[in-house]
């Protein structure tokens, strides 16, 4: 890699682009959703008992249908594991970071299809992609 000047335009560049990221409001709400899920007492709870539901069932996993209470371990895992996911801040965190997770997909492709619209860029999960989100250099909002 040559070092020079347009080499440093592109780190300022790049800094600019992080710091308008940063003052996303959608940065902005998944930090704002995940220091709520974190300091909520009621996460915690729930985080703990699907960690121990799911120790329980780890233990007794590899003997599958011959284990005692096998089916019901398995229930009590996801049972607790569904009880944590429809908790209202775990859920407003999911949300909040998938939006983020979508908008630094949006850069990434961006800058990808500006250079090359042949650039492949893995982003994001495919299940949940909509519509073309290719802006075939025109990433100008």
């Amino acid at each position: 890699m040559i070092i020079n000047d347009a080499f440093f335009q592109l780190e300022d560049q790049n800094q600019v682009l992080i710091q308008a990221i940063l003052a996303s409001q959608s940065y902005k709400n998944y930090l704002k959703t995940r220091r709520r899920m974190n300091n909520s007492p009621e996460v915690a709870k729930l985080k703990k008992n699907f960690q121990t539901e799911k120790d329980k069932f780890e233990r007794i996993a590899a003997y599958g249908e011959y284990a005692p209470d096998f089916r019901q371990q398995q229930r009590n895992v996801r049972i607790s594991k569904r009880a944590l996911d429809l908790n209202e801040e775990v859920a407003a965190f999911r949300l909040a970071e998938t939006d983020f997770q979508r908008l630094l997909d949006d850069v990434g492709k961006c800058l990808a299809q500006t250079i090359s619209s042949e650039i492949k860029v893995d982003a994001g999960n495919p299940f949940f992609e909509t519509g073309n989100h290719s802006c075939k250099g025109n990433c100008h909002g």
